[in-house]
């Protein structure tokens, strides 16, 4: 219990100071690298919240697409200190004066709040595939083709309409 809690703190402290440093960098690839560190620790406490699918899932579609996507658009940006234009402090000291209040307004929130642990959590196995698995074919599998089928016809109107038409 020791050892996880320890590392949920260091998990923790990582994961705010590269979301900080993603803010504070001035260098905007440095800054997308500082993203994919705090998506790894967020994956982290995935993992000692047990649930291993939710950890994997969050490392490739955050951390491995959307991450190359902001890397590829960064890129293409080709953004230059010389070229942009000079921008005024009036949207900078707005954006920390609503956060000192959003942080104000959680801290109020959360101040008597107690930690109480859910009962679904006890259970072990809940976040592991091999339980998701077995509840999602077996309960919720309507649910699931539904969905497959809905995403199949979103493909096909997806290429539909990109079609050109030949006249």
């Amino acid at each position: 219990m020791l050892l996880s809690q320890y590392l949920f703190f260091f998990l923790s402290f990582v994961a705010v100071l590269s979301a900080l440093m993603v803010i504070l960098d001035k260098n905007p690839v440095h800054s997308v690298l500082f993203l994919i560190v705090t998506f790894f620790a967020i994956a982290g406490h995935y993992l000692l919240l047990n649930a291993q699918f939710l950890a994997v899932t969050h490392i490739i579609v955050y951390a491995g697409a959307i991450m190359v996507l902001f890397l590829y658009v960064i890129m293409m940006l080709n953004l230059n200190k010389e070229i942009e234009p000079h921008k005024k402090n009036i949207p900078k000291v707005a954006a920390v004066i609503s956060a000192g209040v959003l942080m104000m307004c959680l801290v109020a929130l959360l101040k008597g709040a107690e930690v109480q642990m859910l009962p679904a959590a006890r259970n072990s196995n809940i976040g592991l595939v091999d339980s998701l698995g077995k509840v999602l074919f077996k309960e919720y599998m309507l649910p699931f083709e539904v969905s497959s089928v809905l995403f199949l016809a979103a493909m096909v109107g997806a290429v539909f309409l990109s079609k050109k038409e030949i006249h």
